[in-house]
């Protein structure tokens, strides 16, 4: 067993699209900063699959360097799309190649989550 491993100290990291205005990740701080807020010392990194960075190459190394042994990888997209379904699944990947000492999960796109496409539907309907 790994240093890492051993630590079991957990990371996530949020991964989405991303855009050329900087302000779409906006929603995505705001996820961050409420894990931080929620779960103090879980680490959290954003990353980014085109025109914004951190790639999440990058965003695993750095949570890997700051003593993550397990790193949960959430798409903040709303359907398994094309993306989620080829591109990620590689990236995940080469991540794990990289790190093999490092346990890395992938999970369903955030929007697939049953309670949120409650607070969807919710938020749809207050109007």
């Amino acid at each position: 067993m790994s240093s890492n491993e051993q630590t079991g100290r957990a990371g996530i990291v949020l991964f989405g699209h991303g855009a050329r205005d900087p302000e779409w990740a906006g929603p995505m701080k705001r996820m961050a900063a409420r894990i931080e807020e929620t779960a103090p010392g879980t680490p959290v990194a954003l990353a980014f699959m085109e025109f914004m960075s951190p790639t999440l190459d990058e965003a695993v190394d750095r949570l890997v360097r700051d003593g993550a042994g397990q790193i949960r990888i959430v798409p903040v997209f709303l359907a398994q799309g094309g993306h989620l379904k080829r591109d990620v699944p590689l990236l995940v990947d080469q991540a794990r190649a990289r790190h093999p000492d490092v346990g890395m999960t992938l999970v369903t796109a955030a929007g697939e989550a049953e309670p949120v496409v409650n607070a969807i539907a919710e938020y749809a309907l207050a109007g």
